[in-house]
C-alpha cells in the first residue's frame, strides 16, 4: 500500500489569494465568543453572573460589585430621600448634610424602597471626583432584614400603602396630664382633647406662649405614651429655639433654620412626613409637632415655580397645595396606626399674607386650640381661650360619664364673664390636684 503523507500549511497561511474586500470587509466568522466558550476560556472572576444593584452580583439582600469587594465599608444607616432622577441618598440628619450616602436607582427598584424608609447598610468612601459614600450592602430597612422585601424569584414584595389606609375619627384619646402641673397639658384635655390620628391647629399671636405649649404637649406624650413615636419639625424658626425644643423634646428633631433657603426647610418638612408615613403602614402610632404651617407656607411660595396668579400679600396660590398635603396627612388609619399633626398657625403678625395661610387651614383641622395674646401680656399663662378652643367628636375620646361632666364644665364656663373666663377656670383647676377630682367637683356648683 502505497504511503499517504499530508502536507501541513501555517494556519494563518493559504494558498488562495486574499482580496482587498476580505480585508476591509465584514468578518466571516464570529469575533466575540459566546457566553458557553467564554465561560470555559475565561476565569471565575470573569465568569457571568446574574446582575443585581450597581454593578454587582447576589449574595442574600446585599449588593456587591466587583471591584469594590477589597474596598474597606464603614455602617451606615439614614432616612432615604429619592431624586427626580431615580437614585437617592441616605440622610442620617432628615436634612441634606455632608455625611449623606448615595445610593443607586437599582438597589432602590430591587428592595421597592420607598422615601422616608430607614435603611441600614455597608458603603464605601468616595473616590475621586465623588463627594458622597456610595452605599454597596443593604442589610436592613425599617429594622427588619432586607430579604424580607424580596421574594425568592427575586420579584419585590408589595407593601402596604398610606393612601390606601382608611381614615377614621381619633377614637382613643392622647392624655396629656401627668401631675397637677403644667396646667396647660390638663387645660389641653379637657378644652380640646387630642386623640391618636388628630389633626390639630393651634393658633396664636406672637409672644403668645405657644413654643412653651409644643414643650408641655411633647412632654405629656413622652410620660404618657412611651411607645408613640415622636417628631418635631421646626421650619423657619431661630437656632436658638431649636436647640431649646431639640433638648426638650425626647423625639426626632428635625428642624432648617430661618437662614437657610426655602428649598431646605420645604425638605425638611417633606421628608419628615415620609418618614412618618412609612412608620404607619407598619402600624406605628407617629406624633408630629410642626411649627409652623405659616412659615412652611411662605417658604412653598418661595420655592415652587410661579403659576402667574396672586392672592392678596403675595401668595400664591400654588403654593398652598403642598402644606394641605402635609396637614392632611393626620389620619387615625382603620388597619392600625395613627399619624397625628398638631400645627401652629400665626395671627396678627400685621401681615396679610399669614391671615390668609390661617383662613385656607382654618377648617382643615378637627382640633382648635386659640391662645390669647391679652391674657400673656397680663402674665396668664396658659394664654388660652377657651371659648374658641374645642374638639370635633370629642365625645369619642371619652366615657359616657367623663364626657357628660365635660358638658357641665362648658356650660359653666359660658355663664362666666368673657373678660376673667380663663383666669377664673385656670384659678379653679388650680386647687385640684387632678383633672379627675376637678370634674367631680363640679356636681357640688351645677
Amino acid at each position: 500500500m502505497p504511503r499517504v503523507t499530508k502536507s501541513f500549511k501555517p494556519k494563518n497561511q493559504s494558498s488562495e489569494e486574499i482580496t482587498a474586500d476580505q480585508l476591509v470587509g465584514e468578518p466571516t466568522s464570529p469575533v466575540i465568543p459566546s457566553a458557553s466558550e467564554e465561560s470555559l476560556t475565561n476565569d471565575n472572576h470573569n465568569s457571568y453572573r446574574p446582575r443585581y444593584g450597581n454593578g454587582g452580583y447576589q449574595n442574600g439582600g446585599r449588593d456587591y460589585s466587583d471591584r469594590d469587594r477589597d474596598v474597606p465599608t464603614e455602617k451606615v444607616s439614614g432616612i432615604l430621600d429619592i431624586m427626580p432622577e431615580g437614585h437617592g441618598f441616605l440622610r442620617p440628619k432628615y436634612v441634606p448634610s455632608s455625611s449623606d450616602v448615595y445610593i443607586s436607582a437599582s438597589q432602590i427598584r430591587r428592595f421597592n424602597l420607598r422615601p422616608g424608609d430607614l435603611v441600614d447598610g455597608a458603603a464605601r468612601p468616595p473616590k475621586e471626583n465623588e463627594r458622597y459614600f456610595g452605599l454597596l450592602q443593604v442589610d436592613k430597612i425599617n429594622g427588619q432584614e432586607a430579604e424580607k422585601f424580596v421574594s425568592q424569584d427575586g420579584s419585590r414584595i408589595k407593601r402596604a400603602k398610606f393612601e390606601d389606609l382608611t381614615a377614621i375619627y381619633p377614637n382613643k384619646h392622647l392624655k396629656l396630664e401627668t401631675d397637677k402641673l403644667p396646667l396647660s397639658q390638663r387645660v389641653i384635655d379637657l378644652v380640646s382633647p387630642i386623640g391618636f390620628g388628630q389633626r390639630g391647629l393651634i393658633v396664636s399671636s406672637p409672644k403668645a406662649g405657644k413654643t412653651t405649649i409644643l414643650k408641655d404637649i411633647a412632654s405629656g406624650i413622652s410620660k404618657n405614651h412611651p411607645e408613640v413615636i415622636l417628631m418635631a419639625v421646626l421650619v423657619g424658626e431661630r437656632p436658638e429655639e431649636v436647640t431649646d425644643l431639640s433638648r426638650s423634646i425626647k423625639g426626632d428633631v428635625i428642624a432648617s433654620n430661618f437662614d437657610e433657603p426655602a428649598e431646605n426647610q420645604t425638605t425638611a418638612a417633606e421628608i419628615a412626613l415620609e418618614r412618618a408615613k412609612r412608620l404607619v403602614e407598619d402600624g406605628k402610632d407617629v406624633v408630629i409637632l410642626l411649627d409652623s404651617i405659616t412659615r412652611l407656607g411662605r417658604a412653598y411660595n418661595l420655592s415652587v415655580p410661579p403659576s402667574g396668579r396672586t392672592l392678596s400679600g403675595g401668595f400664591d396660590p400654588v403654593a398652598l397645595y403642598p402644606p394641605k398635603h402635609f396637614f392632611g396627612a393626620a389620619r387615625n388609619c382603620e388597619e392600625g396606626g395613627s399619624l397625628t399633626i398638631i400645627g401652629t398657625a400665626l395671627v396678627d403678625t400685621g401681615s396679610r399674607m399669614d391671615d390668609l395661610i390661617y383662613e385656607e387651614f382654618k377648617g382643615t383641622g378637627n382640633m382648635e386650640l386659640h391662645l390669647d395674646r391679652a391674657l400673656a401680656e397680663r402674665r396668664v399663662f396658659p394664654a388660652i381661650d377657651i371659648e374658641a378652643s374645642g374638639t370635633r367628636q370629642e365625645q369619642l375620646l371619652f366615657t359616657e360619664e367623663i364626657y357628660r361632666q365635660m358638658v357641665v364644665m362648658r356650660r359653666m364656663i359660658g355663664i362666666l364673664n368673657q373678660n376673667e373666663r380663663t383666669e377664673v377656670f385656670l384659678d379653679r383647676l388650680n386647687k385640684t390636684a387632678s383633672n379627675e377630682e376637678f370634674l367631680k367637683s363640679l356636681k357640688d356648683v351645677k
